[in-house]
C-alpha cells in the first residue's frame, strides 16, 4: 500500500465530464493498493494520514493535523 498526500485549498474528481466528488480545504490522497495489503495496512495507514501534522496553527507552524482542522478528504484509488 503507498499513498501520496497533498494539502489542498479545494480539490475535486470528475468523470466524463461530470463532477463526482469535491472537497474544500484538506487532502488529497491518491492511494495504491495490492492484494497482500491487510486490514491492520489500512488502519495503520488511515490513522498515519488523519494524524499528519501538515498544517498551520495559529502561529503559523506546521503542527496541526485535518482532524484538528476540521478538514475534509478526497481519497483517489
Amino acid at each position: 500500500m503507498i499513498a501520496v498526500i497533498q494539502r489542498v485549498s479545494s480539490a475535486s474528481v470528475e468523470i466524463e465530464k461530470k463532477i463526482k466528488a469535491s472537497i474544500g480545504n484538506g487532502l488529497l490522497v491518491l492511494l495504491g493498493i495490492e492484494d497482500a495489503d491487510t486490514l491492520e495496512d489500512i488502519e495503520w495507514l488511515s490513522g498515519k494520514i488523519v494524524n499528519l501534522r501538515i498544517f498551520d496553527d495559529a502561529d503559523g507552524v506546521m503542527n496541526e493535523s485535518v482532524k484538528e482542522k476540521n478538514g475534509e478528504l478526497l481519497l483517489i484509488s
